[in-house]
């Protein structure tokens, strides 16, 4: 594989098997540069994939398949045709239904006032504009035939009668339908009417996020993904604590080792932590959060608390239906996102789903690019049988350094170490033998690793 320039564009020139091929090369999720691994390309940085000869997209969470262009070999020489238009969409089951053909209505229904855009920006650049961070314009849908109801909140299924009852009495039939709701967050604790208690979901609660924290103290509850909003939030609150019910950070998703040095680099600037703590009581002043009691007696001032804990599928409106749900409410799908009742699927944080890397064990994964990947059930839906095979990709960024996570490591029972993460650098790699890999500024291994558990190889300590 190698870059050229053609006029003003770049194109990745890639020779397979003796096959020369031009396709785009930056990937179409955030532009990152593309490693060739085999016959595929892959974004070091997020993990999407496409295929090197033709350029389609194999793996989210990229959006759209990259532009191929037309090659010609005349006397040894490699001759690209720049072919400006650029590849069907791909990122939700309504394009991929109208990529493959399908002709009939589609309705999208969601309960948001906004048009799809990408949640994974919202706690890295909290003062984000809506318009910057919006997927899909309207005319996009307008384009393909797409039906789009905004503040249409879904109230109740009839899997008989194929319904969907809205909140504003409308009912609407389908011929086969996609669950996809997600989740949200929750604290269940007095005080959590009073003012200034924030739940990051919607760009308009970063925005608010961002203005609340200016010179003030600011409580987050939650080692996950506001460990994001922690880092943003240094040099522009006045002070930062993180309340959190396990030992370390991101304990639960990137384990014990890499939680460690995660709050070590937010310690060290700055940020407390309250950890294996719960929240008992907020305390407010004139109807504002002012103190945050916790279990241990502690009592933290608090001018803004942001709430990132819970997981809290959006599934009320199921109650009643013969869908299964397990235990806490999540929808029982199979390896096609099918749930138990013909013509209904499920797909995204909603889904509790047999993942193919975890010997089929039923999990529930609430990551962006595993969510794009699951409208596999539009395929499905068309009867072209498609199994999910995803590998899961997660990245987060911390202190402008990035930690890329692939696989699935629960239950893991070892760390393999490279390079070493106490020094200055602090690039590691840690991965138990066959399941999972995550690094911290060491590109492009996890995209390796990634691309080596999807071909279903295992990966051997020694290896590793």
């Amino acid at each position: 594989m190698m870059e050229v320039d053609i006029g003003r564009y770049s194109v990745l020139l890639t020779r397979c098997n003796g096959k020369y091929s031009a396709i785009g090369n930056q990937c179409t999720h955030y532009g990152a540069p593309l490693v060739l691994t085999g016959h595929k390309v892959r974004c070091p940085w997020h993990g999407s994939c496409f295929n090197a000869v033709t350029g389609d997209l194999e793996e989210f969470p990229g959006i759209d398949s990259l532009p191929c262009h037309k090659v010609r070999i005349q006397n040894s020489k490699v001759y690209v045709t720049i072919n400006k238009k650029i590849g069907a969409a791909s990122l939700i089951c309504a394009e991929t239904l109208r990529q493959e053909n399908f002709g009939g209505r589609i309705i999208m229904a969601s309960r948001d006032d906004l048009l799809p855009y990408d949640k994974t920006r919202l706690s890295k650049v909290m003062n984000v504009l809506s318009d910057t961070i919006v997927l899909r314009r309207m005319e996009f849908f307008h384009q393909y035939g797409i039906e789009v109801w905004l503040r249409k909140e879904a109230m109740s299924v009839d899997t008989e009668k194929k319904t969907v009852t809205f909140a504003d009495g409308l009912v609407q039939s389908y011929d086969q339908l996609l669950l996809s709701t997600g989740c949200a967050k929750g604290l269940d604790v007095p005080g959590m009417k009073l003012d200034n208690i924030k739940m990051l979901e919607t760009p308009e609660d970063a925005r608010q996020i961002h203005a609340a924290c200016l010179g003030c103290n600011v409580v987050l509850v939650g080692t996950s993904f506001v460990m994001e909003v922690a880092s943003y939030m240094i040099g522009k609150a006045s002070t930062i604590t993180v309340v959190g019910s396990s030992e370390m950070p991101y304990q639960n998703t990137l384990g014990l080792e890499v939680g460690k040095i995660t709050m070590m680099m937010l310690l060290e600037n700055g940020v407390k932590f309250y950890m294996n703590d719960h929240v008992m009581e907020i305390k407010g002043v004139n109807g504002k959060v002012k103190e945050i009691v916790l279990k241990s007696g502690n009592i933290i001032p608090a001018d803004v608390l942001i709430v990132g804990i819970g997981s809290l599928p959006n599934s009320e409106y199921l109650r009643g239906t013969k869908i299964q749900m397990n235990a806490k409410n999540f929808v029982v799908v199979d390896k096609y996102m099918q749930t138990n009742i013909p013509d209904v699927f499920c797909a995204g944080d909603l889904a509790s789903f047999p993942l193919a890397v975890a010997k089929n064990q039923l999990v529930n994964i609430g990551h962006w690019q595993m969510a794009q990947a699951q409208r596999i059930a539009a395929l499905n839906m068309l009867k072209k049988t498609t199994e999910l095979t995803s590998v899961p990709y997660y990245w987060t960024v911390l202190l402008g350094r990035t930690i890329r996570y692939a696989g699935y490591g629960e239950g893991y029972t070892e760390i393999v170490l490279k390079g070493n993460y106490e020094s200055e650098e602090r690039k590691f790699l840690a991965n138990d033998e066959v399941i999972a890999a995550v690094g911290l500024n060491y590109d492009p291994v996890v995209s390796a690793v990634a691309e080596r558990l999807l071909s279903g190889k295992v990966i051997t300590k020694k290896e590793a």
